[in-house]
């Protein structure tokens, strides 16, 4: 009989590297992979906050409207009725129709104050980032830019664009005040909202929507 044969050093140092080989590939696809899903996750989660953020504003802004029908006693001022409609580029103030009670017997009607803006807070790592901001007050007063909640409604954007469409000029504006003796009575028909974020490559994005606003003439004194 032939002496049984075994394997050399040489073959189990070949035959061990092969394997270690072989392990450190599958662990770097298995990381690669891991990588691309939360990246895939992140992104889809960015996509659903900028979907559901958007979807929120155009719903608020398209029941967006001013009234004649306040105390002219209590409010002397054009510039303190409860109603108005003021936007900026990067900022808009407004009364609007939308509100959602959400407990019941709650002594809120449909009508509260919405401004979107954004804010620079504390980010991940302590570096800062810019967010875009909603508040609400459900009580029309003198004063709609102070009071209500302040929220968080899409964090980590570059900045914020509105425009406003103006039916006599046919076409888009910057501004739109309602305490102007001019703009007193009537809303722009469209508001174009665009929000600039940082996409999956890095680059900056722009995402663009509009909403129309079905009252865009003055609620009249009855």
């Amino acid at each position: 009989m032939r002496p049984a044969r075994g394997f050399t050093l040489l073959e189990v140092v070949i035959a061990v590297a092969i394997t270690a080989m072989m392990g450190v590939l599958i662990s770097a696809a298995f990381q690669s992979g891991y990588r691309a899903k939360e990246l895939v996750e992140s992104e889809a989660d960015r996509y659903r906050a900028l979907r559901t953020g958007t979807e929120r504003m155009v719903r608020e802004i398209s029941s967006a409207f001013v009234s004649d029908h306040y105390d002219n006693r209590r409010y002397r001022d054009q510039n303190d009725r409860p109603t108005n409609f003021i936007g900026t580029r990067d900022r808009l103030l407004f009364s609007t129709m939308a509100h959602q009670r959400l407990y019941a017997d709650a002594k809120e009607s449909d009508q509260m104050v919405v401004e979107y803006y954004t804010k620079t807070t504390p980010g991940p790592g302590g570096q800062s980032q810019m967010n875009l901001m909603r508040r609400e007050d459900s009580l029309l007063d003198d004063r709609m830019d102070r009071g209500g909640t302040e929220d968080l409604l899409v964090e980590n954007v570059k900045r914020i664009d509105f425009a406003y469409w103006d039916s006599d000029k046919k076409d888009w504006v910057d501004e739109w005040d309602t305490r102007r003796l001019e703009k007193k009575s009537i809303l722009p028909v469209r508001v174009r909202i665009s929000i600039f974020a940082v996409d999956e490559t890095g680059r900056e994005a722009r995402y663009v929507t509009q909403a129309r606003v079905v009252l865009n003439t003055e609620i009249p004194r009855f």
